[in-house]
């Protein structure tokens, strides 16, 4: 059996494609449908590693978490990970291939198709539905010869279309009405209707605009959803916001430091400090915003040479420093990691033009890229050291070029199939500073709370009277999605549209 579809694409990148997709897909799962997501071509910073080693966007692993499934390289055939201006990665189904620019990667566009359209007929016949999401937005009239993620996916799939605009950037009817009118009269009779997003107010002030707008495009307004805050979703490349700030009354408040570059990546990994009530997260980029926090976090980068130079010329570095010489905390994921050794190499230009660049040496160790990406997914658990007791279970994945050697010994923080892995996780002798390759550490909630109460008890900072539960707090908003979506979009008009 060959699974029902419908599409999902937007008015422009950014108004809630990615979201909205995964309410779908939890709404459809919890009504007892197999159902999976798919996006054929990803640009994101953001990416996971499923069980196989395979490379795919974050937010589709986070849509088949809202599906009640495993993540599969299916769902996102095609990852551009941009690596420099005009550059991108190019990961097809899951394997890197070289970086290129625009013009060399469209030059692959029918080797592509062949691809995208070989995942998803594969997808269909594994699931009753697949939810398909487009990218930016179909009236990009000077990407159709090369389109590959909207209109060509939804004809070659036979797709129904429901195109979403974001009400809060305003203008959202003249986007919607010109979306739609720069489609051509195949593309227009596949649209079964459009959904509005982010709406703050009155909804019956709204309602003469909508119905003026249906008249111009004889398609229905299927749904205006609300403004909704701090919702968990897994973002594609932007920061959802710049601040997370605890509750006023919040005890036992953490306060954490984020350094932000041009090229930050796998962000994703603090969404479970991001909604813990009693931890405030600040994204910085220059000295002036430092203030004296009890952890700084330097997370992932896919280019690190030159996000390591853009911190050394802000005078980041020298701030890192001078704050962990003040008692805090210092923590590097991945990217940063190799940012608290001596040097970082590059001597191939793998990723970037420069091909060293000095490090802030909290760590004797140096970092040479290598042509092969590591990927895998790891099952760790806590040997004893200063930050943790022995013994806890942490499962999380790599994606990293750079291949890092140890040149003194450091206390090793994990033990998998009873050998101890530097380049896992080390801290330095007096249980200060940590660096680990591992991304999603964070959402293990027995490992989490250790590491942020041995930072409580070294910064003086009283225990919040309950930990925070990201994996039950995760599900519930999965739920919340689905409630959202059931409250203000017409799902039993769409599932007609479906054929459901």
């Amino acid at each position: 059996m060959t699974a029902k579809t419908l599409m999902i694409q937007g008015t422009g990148s950014g108004v809630g494609k990615s979201i909205l997709t995964a309410a779908i897909c939890r709404y459809f799962h919890k009504a007892g449908f197999k159902v999976a997501p798919f996006k054929a071509q990803n640009m994101a910073l953001n990416s996971f590693v499923t069980e196989t080693g395979d490379e795919m966007g974050r937010a589709q692993a986070f849509q088949a978490e809202a599906c009640g499934i495993k993540p599969d390289v299916l769902m996102n055939p095609i990852l551009l990970k941009p690596s420099g201006d005009n550059n991108s990665q190019v990961i097809l189904m899951g394997k890197p291939g070289e970086s290129r620019n625009a013009k060399n990667y469209y030059a692959h566009h029918e080797k592509h198709k062949g691809i995208v359209l070989s995942a998803l007929k594969q997808l269909r016949e594994k699931y009753d539905l697949v939810i398909i999401e487009g990218a930016g937005s179909p009236a990009e009239i000077n990407l159709k010869k090369t389109d590959l993620v909207n209109m060509f996916i939804a004809e070659e799939s036979d797709s129904p279309v429901l195109i979403v605009g974001d009400i809060d950037r305003g203008g959202v009817f003249a986007w919607m009405k010109g979306t739609y009118d720069l489609l051509t009269q195949s593309e227009k009779n596949r649209v079964q209707g459009f959904i509005i997003n982010k709406f703050r107010g009155d909804v019956d002030l709204l309602t003469p605009g909508v119905k003026q707008f249906e008249d111009m495009v004889k398609k229905p307004v299927l749904g205006i959803i609300p403004y909704s805050k701090n919702l968990v979703v897994d973002e594609e490349d932007t920061l959802p916001q710049w601040t997370y700030s605890s509750k006023p009354d919040a005890k036992g408040v953490l306060n954490i430091v984020v350094i932000w570059t041009p090229r930050i990546s796998n962000f994703t990994d603090l969404s479970p400090l991001a909604y813990d009530p009693s931890i405030t997260i600040r994204y910085i980029n220059h000295p002036s915003q430092m203030g004296n926090p009890d952890i700084i976090i330097l997370p992932g980068s896919k280019n690190t040479i030159d996000d390591l130079i853009y911190l050394s010329e802000q005078g980041m570095l020298k701030e890192i420093l001078k704050s962990h010489g003040n008692g805090s905390f210092i923590m590097g994921i991945c990217g940063g990691f190799q940012m608290l050794g001596k040097a970082i190499k590059d001597p191939n230009n793998l990723e970037s033009r420069n091909k060293e660049a000095m490090g802030l040496g909290l760590f004797n160790v140096e970092t040479t890229m290598a042509s092969e990406k590591l990927t895998r997914q790891v099952d760790l658990t806590t040997l004893k050291s200063k930050l943790f007791a022995e013994g806890l279970s942490c499962q999380g994945y790599e994606i990293h070029m750079g291949r890092t050697t140890f040149n003194t010994s450091y206390p090793t923080l994990f033990t998998s199939k009873g050998e101890g892995s530097m380049s896992s996780g080390i801290t330095n002798q007096d249980g200060t500073v940590l660096g680990t390759y591992l991304h999603g550490f964070f959402d293990n909630d027995s490992f989490r709370q250790s590491l942020l109460c041995y930072v409580r008890e070294k910064r003086k900072i009283e225990m919040p009277s309950q930990p925070f539960d990201f994996t039950q707090f995760r599900q519930n908003e999965l739920d919340r999605l689905s409630e959202l979506l059931t409250e203000s979009v017409n799902m039993k008009k769409i599932s007609k549209i479906i054929g459901v």
